[in-house]
């Protein structure tokens, strides 16, 4: 049989009528082979569909006959000399094979008495009978069927009566008997009550197993967190594909069934169900591993291995791909991502959550029997399905348990769901931290307790300062799914957040000062307050403002002597600070009332400090007594006079003082930080200079001066900061550069420009002396604007720096660019804004990772070269460049279409704006209106690559933050709006904004193949008039593979909304009963979308819109979320 993995709808065995349909031709077989192969699949318990000579009459295939063969699991084509001469058999066949793409039925030839190429290039007795068609005028659409469903079932593997069993029937039968009885005894698993979202998943990995060799064995790894659907999925994807093997084996629970009776027993079972025997006995995994490989080696299996936990199991049940026959697949399931790090990149599956719509189905199915929540129960369900997450075990769970529940049930049960999770949904998130290391269940608990949401490297450095090996564990909780990266910061999800501070919980549920870890706010102040804290507290958190106006003593801590981390953020505290824990390893008390820091605070192990915000303006502490410190945060001290003595604080890694309004002068031991790599002093308004001792800072690669605007210039030898990599020194008083900048070798990021005028609302130029050269091979990220800069004054050496990826040169005074950029082959940004004197700049032609290019106000520039050539590029703003002529031409849009964006920007859609009030020409499809319908071209052999949309607005009137948001609508049922809100150009006349949509982004077009005939509609949601006209240029790519653009048809006619009607003719209590309606509805149909939708429909009755226009709005959105038929 042929082992390429086929995608298609998946049907139910309880769906199916027969097991076998057979298809043949009467005259050649019924009373000879057929009959006998019937009486024997018959015999043997096999459900077989034959048809009666009485329903082939007519010319067309009954639709009994064609019900049939829709609800067979197998269909048996007996193909003999006279086959092709029934069009009968020949509609039968086409039908058949229909329904092996859709429903993923198996199809088995058998060739009787007939050369398979014969069939297969329609020769012999098949060329003569589709002759005969032919001449009966059967339709050529009809035919080129015929001949397309006998190629393709001639391709697939079956029997051919000559080459099997040596020509005699009776054994020939039994072998055809013996493949079926494998696939009919293989029955299919029972995924989900309501498998809402599978499909879409199940998609997703079956693209992955076709992209494969057919004959390799595949190995598939599901991985993500416990309750997330990993078991469904893999049960999915075995009902999709398991006919397609000779033997199928689900080995469900691997992790306690281990745990229960031992690996041995599950080898046992896993030969016991593929050799479809109870006899095999294993005494030992390594004998069971020996007869795995020699027993099932030559067989195609497909085999599932559910909730795998150790690598001792895969190691006994399927270590090596050589152990199973060609075409097999071994489907494993797990919450930990390390164990499946021998399978291939491609192989690796990471289980989704379900998004907002599939969450609000799935809750709702078992919550109400109903795909949406009912009306009174809207508000309370969205906030449940917030709750959980988009984790189907939560949404199934509390459904299921709010089933039939009043609504005040349901507020009650949602208060307790915060504080208690729920017994069920505890219990499966649970298993991931049990099989934890000590360890790592610490860091866990105090990720979920105080560092949820924070910066990695601030995480490892507090939780390494507490003693535990942060970096293992959370590269661990990473692989179980505990635990998620956004960017740098680390995330967990919700629940199982939850799940981890339940665990604390019930360590002392009725006694919170005996817990090791505290947060909620009414327990804080109630160990606080109550003085019942202990020695197991090690956490306590106080979230800011949760005890606002409580004043406490330091009484309240004096038990809590083993407290390592402590957030007290705006809680005023007196007392005699040393009753602090001398365990302290962390603090963090922003908005610190004390003016002093007192000098027996207990610092001796504190490694973080963060009193940002504070009332202090002497520090006090004595940093000599802080030989942990590595991280002091002063920032935002508005009265802070002067730094600390820094003497003796050798472990100070970062030091924080930004925005330090009244800080002064720094201390000039600061010099002494020999370990201090980061250092911020930006928006410091009163330092005028830095001590000179600064430049002995030899760790230092961080340093921020941005708007010190007093600070008139940088210490002389600062550059024997040698591993100062980050300098950022704009919006300064400094008019002269030292000349050591030049010797900053390892520098990356350089910044110095003037000063940013809020009144003015823009930059003004401060005068800086040239910086000569930059000897730096290293630095990516240049901005030097509003320095007042002439062509001679650009750093003459700028075209070495091999490694740019963003430069700044907005603001200066330069005709033109003194060099090529070609030799700056990395360049991603390019910031030329406010060149008011630019009037030529060099070739941007082949930079390939450009992707933002401004040159707003540039009123001088006449001409830019190489915009065809930016394959990467996705912003463009030119406004208010006046001389500047249109220079968007066709080909640029071409281009684009061919190029193949670098990884990081292929997401996203190019905007461009320029000053202009006219669309070209070149853009065939155009209306001078706010809105335009266009009916797509109908072509062959032409692909849609995508569109360009051009809209003239006239922007004036609209406010400086404002958007406008853009609908563009497919005029389909399975269609989906995708709206755009455009960013206000900077410009007070009509301007032009193009945006470029492709087909191959999910963003605008969701997927959807939008094919000739069918209708696109564009058109303005905003209330102000700030469409002029609107452009749509349709892109194709031809057989030859050049970009062809064609017409479509545009509806002059159209408007997006009926003549208003009268108020008379509307009942406002009407609408609002409908918009009610709706909101319990269209609960969460796109965030973005359903908030458009919704707020419209909320202004219908201001803007008199009648009722039809309400039901055709949201008819789109509705039916592609319920599949339901909204009319008015």
């Amino acid at each position: 049989m042929n082992t390429q993995f086929v995608v298609g709808e998946s049907s139910s065995s309880s769906n199916l009528s027969y097991d076998v349909f057979l298809s043949f031709r009467g005259e050649d077989t019924r009373k000879n082979f057929t009959g006998h192969l019937y009486f024997r699949l018959c015999q043997v318990g096999v459900n077989t569909f034959i048809d009666d000579e009485e329903l082939r009459k007519g010319d067309v295939i009954s639709n009994k006959l064609d019900k049939a063969i829709e609800q067979s699991r197998i269909a048996i084509v007996v193909f003999s000399k006279n086959y092709a001469s029934s069009s009968w058999c020949l509609d039968e066949l086409v039908k058949i094979l229909d329904c092996k793409e859709r429903l993923n039925q198996v199809v088995l030839p058998i060739f009787y008495d007939v050369d398979p190429s014969q069939v297969r290039r329609q020769t012999g007795s098949f060329d003569k009978a589709l002759k005969k068609h032919k001449e009966r005028l059967v339709g050529a659409e009809r035919m080129e069927k015929w001949k397309a469903a006998l190629t393709e079932a001639a391709d697939l593997s079956g029997w051919d009566l000559r080459n099997v069993a040596d020509g005699h029937e009776s054994r020939f039968i039994e072998s055809i008997l013996k493949q079926v009885l494998q696939l009919v005894n293989q029955t299919p698993l029972d995924v989900a009550y309501h498998p809402v979202g599978v499909d879409y998943h199940v998609r997703d990995i079956e693209l992955v197993l076709q992209s494969g060799c057919e004959h390799e064995v595949r190995m598939v790894g599901i991985n993500g967190v416990g309750g997330i659907g990993k078991t469904t999925l893999a049960k999915a994807i075995y009902n999709r594909i398991f006919q397609q093997f000779s033997s199928c084996c689900l080995l469900s629970n691997v992790r306690s069934e281990t745990e229960a009776f031992g690996i041995v027993k599950l080898q046992e079972k896993l030969l016991n169900q593929i050799l479809k025997t109870k006899d095999v006995k294993v005494r030992s995994v390594a004998e069971g591993v020996n007869l795995i490989k020699e027993r099932l080696g030559s067989k195609k299996v497909l085999i599932i291995l559910d909730d795998v936990d150790h690598m001792n199991q895969l190691e006994a049940l399927t270590r090596e791909r050589s152990w199973f026959g060609s075409g097999s697949l071994i489907v494993i399931t797990t919450r930990d991502e390390h164990l499946l790090c021998r399978l291939r990149e491609n192989e690796r599956y990471k289980a989704k959550l379900l998004n907002g719509n599939e969450a609000m189905q799935l809750f709702s199915l078992h919550a109400f029997n109903s795909p949406f929540p009912q009306h009174d129960y809207v508000n309370l369900a969205k906030d449940i399905i917030k709750y959980s997450g988009g984790l189907p075990l939560a949404l199934v769970t509390l459904g299921s348990h709010l089933q039939g529940r009043s609504v005040e049930e349901w507020r009650y049960e949602f208060k307790k769901l915060r504080e208690i999770p729920h017994c069920d949904i505890q219990k499966i998130l649970q298993l991931s931290f049990d099989g934890l290391d000590d360890n790592t269940q610490s860091v866990f608990l105090d990720i979920a307790f105080a560092f949820h949401g924070f910066h990695k490297d601030k995480v490892t450095e507090a939780l390494n300062a507490c003693g535990f090996y942060s970096e293992s564990a959370i590269a661990t909780l990473f692989q179980r799914h505990l635990l998620q990266r956004s960017g740098s910061y680390l995330v967990m999800h919700d629940l199982v957040r939850d799940m981890g501070r339940e665990i604390v919980r019930k360590q002392s549920p009725g006694d919170p000062g005996k817990r090791s870890r505290l947060f909620k706010p009414q327990e804080v102040r109630d160990v606080l307050q109550g003085n019942k804290g202990s020695k197991k507290v090690e956490i306590l958190v106080v979230e800011r403002q949760a005890l606002k106006g409580v004043k406490l003593s330091t009484e309240a801590f004096r038990k809590m002597i083993n407290l390592r981390v402590l957030k007290i953020d705006d809680l005023h505290i007196s007392g005699d600070f040393e009753l602090l824990s001398k365990e302290l390893r962390w603090l963090s008390w922003k908005g610190c009332p004390l003016k002093c820091i007192p000098s027996n605070f207990p610092a001796e192990k504190l490694v973080v400090l963060n009193m940002e915000g504070s009332d202090v303006q002497d520090f006090g502490l004595n940093l000599q007594y802080c030989r942990n410190l590595k991280r002091l945060d002063l920032s935002d001290c508005k009265r802070l006079r002067r730094t600390p003595n820094f003497k003796g604080s050798r472990s100070l890694e970062r030091l924080v003082l930004g925005n330090c309004s009244s800080l002064k002068e720094i201390h000039p031991s600061i010099g002494n930080l020999d370990r201090l790599t980061g250092l911020k002093l930006n928006g410091c308004e009163k330092i005028t200079d830095l001590p000179s001792s600064i430049c002995q800072l030899k760790s230092l690669r961080f340093l921020d001066i941005k708007d010190c605007s007093s600070l008139q210039t940088l210490p002389v030898d600062i550059g024997d900061m040698q591993r100062l990599k980050y300098l950022f020194a704009s919006g300064t008083g400094i008019r002269e550069l030292p000349g050591s900048v030049e010797m900053l070798g390892n520098l990356i990021n350089l910044e110095i420009g003037g000063l940013y005028l809020e009144a003015k609302r823009r930059f003004s130029q401060t005068r800086v002396r040239p910086v000569v050269s930059l000897s730096s091979k290293f630095i990516s990220i240049l901005h030097l604007p509003y320095c007042g800069f002439s062509e001679g004054d650009v750093p003459r050496n700028i075209e070495s720096l091999s490694n740019l990826r963003d430069l700044d040169l907005s603001g200066n005074n330069f005709l033109y660019l003194p060099f090529d950029f070609s030799k700056l082959p990395l360049l991603a940004c390019l910031f030329l804004n406010d060149c008011e004197n630019l009037q030529t700049l060099p070739s941007i032609s082949n930079l390939e990772y450009l992707h933002t290019l401004e040159l707003w106000n540039c009123q001088k520039l006449v001409n830019i070269t190489g915009l065809d050539n930016l394959p990467s590029i996705q912003t463009i703003d030119m406004i208010n460049c006046t001389s500047l002529q249109n220079p968007l031409n066709e080909g640029f849009f071409s281009a684009h279409a061919l190029s193949t964006p670098s990884r990081e920007h292929q997401k996203y859609e190019p905007s461009l704006q320029i000053e202009c009030n006219e669309i070209p020409d070149w853009c065939s499809n155009k209306v001078t209106a706010p809105s335009i319908c266009l009916t797509m071209p109908t072509v062959h052999n032409n692909k849609f690559l995508g569109m360009v949309l051009w809209f003239v607005c006239r922007l004036c009137d609209v406010h400086e933050q404002e958007h406008f948001v853009v609908t563009v609508v497919h005029k389909k049922s399975s269609g989906f709006p995708w709206i755009w809100p455009f960013d206000r150009p900077d410009s007070h006349g009509e301007v032009s904004c193009i945006y470029y949509l492709s087909s191959a982004n999910d963003t605008p077009f969701k997927g959807l193949n939008i094919k000739g005939g069918e209708q696109i509609t564009v058109k303005n949601e905003t209330d102000r008039d700030i469409v002029k006209k609107i452009g749509i240029h349709l892109l194709y790519l031809d057989q030859h593979g050049n970009v062809a653009s064609l017409p479509g048809v545009v509806d002059h006619s159209y408007t997006p909304y009926p003549q208003r009607l009268s108020a008379g003719h509307i009942n406002s209590n009407n609408i609002s009963n409908e918009i009610l309606q709706v909101r319990s509805v269209a609960v969460d149909i796109n965030e973005q979308t359903s908030e458009n939708v919704l707020c419209t429909m909320e202004n219908v009755f201001h803007k008199n819109r009648p009722w039809t226009w309400i039901y055709q709005m949201i008819s789109i959105p509705l039916k592609c979320l319920f599949g339901k038929c909204f009319s008015g």
